[in-house]
């Protein structure tokens, strides 16, 4: 049971970063409105491309991690990923975005991400 949970979640979190970056990609306005820090409206483009860029990336190493070398691994890299939406928090917080947002999304996020290495580790 502890298996399938571990396993279930650290896809779901993979799933859900390949789809932010595909957003950024795809429609970036409004994901980088959905993130806390909404864009300028006559820049930011090259950015926006990097984020989601950068968020596909790491959805489909963590996919990958998964699929083709195991649980460990997975779990290890979940650990480094969690500085990710901690970083994140400090750049909502840091730019004008609200504490809702920053602590209710991004380091939600961190601790979700956290708990699933846990779990992974657990395997």
């Amino acid at each position: 049971m502890l298996s399938t949970i571990a396993y279930t979640l650290a896809v779901v979190l993979n799933l859900f970063v390949l789809f932010i970056g595909g957003r950024f990609l795809f429609a970036p306005r409004a994901a980088a409105a959905g993130y806390g820090v909404p864009a300028k409206e006559n820049g930011d483009g090259a950015y926006l491309t990097v984020k989601g860029l950068r968020d596909g990336a790491y959805g489909l190493l963590g996919l990958a991690l998964l699929a083709f070398v195991g649980a460990e691994a997975e779990a290890w890299y979940m650990l480094v990923v969690a500085l990710l939406p901690l970083g994140d928090t400090l750049i909502v917080l840091r730019n004008g975005g609200t504490k809702a947002v920053a602590f209710g999304i991004h380091f939600a996020t961190a601790v979700v991400v956290l708990i699933s290495a846990a779990l992974l580790f657990a395997v």
